[in-house]
């Protein structure tokens, strides 16, 4: 079970911080690693990691998940709640850290 969450560690590390101008067609995700402080956050990786997120989330995921970067607890608290909603998120949400891994890895 605690497999999942290391392609979700490893992506939040990536989307963590804010610097880069981002392009008009970038989704929450893409905005979220372009705005990244991280060195590892290129655009065409941040590109790879946007494909992801819209192959696995809808857009309300994604604007949901790019949220959890601005408050880390959120990811938390959805992750620990037995609301339906916040438990098919977090699925979605390591659906994509999976898919994200495998293609942009």
């Amino acid at each position: 079970m605690t497999r999942p969450i290391l392609p979700l560690a490893l992506v939040l590390a990536v989307l963590a911080g804010a610097v880069a101008p981002l392009p008009a067609a970038a989704n929450p995700i893409q905005r979220a690693c372009l705005q990244s402080d991280r060195e590892a956050a290129t655009p065409s990786l941040c590109a790879c990691i946007g494909s992801a997120a819209e192959r696995t989330l809808t857009r309300s995921q994604m604007r949901e998940g790019a949220r959890f970067f601005q408050d880390p607890q959120r990811a938390q608290d959805v992750r620990q709640s037995d609301r339906r909603n916040h438990e098919e998120l977090w699925q979605a949400w390591r659906n994509f850290g999976e898919t994200a891994e495998a293609m942009c890895s």
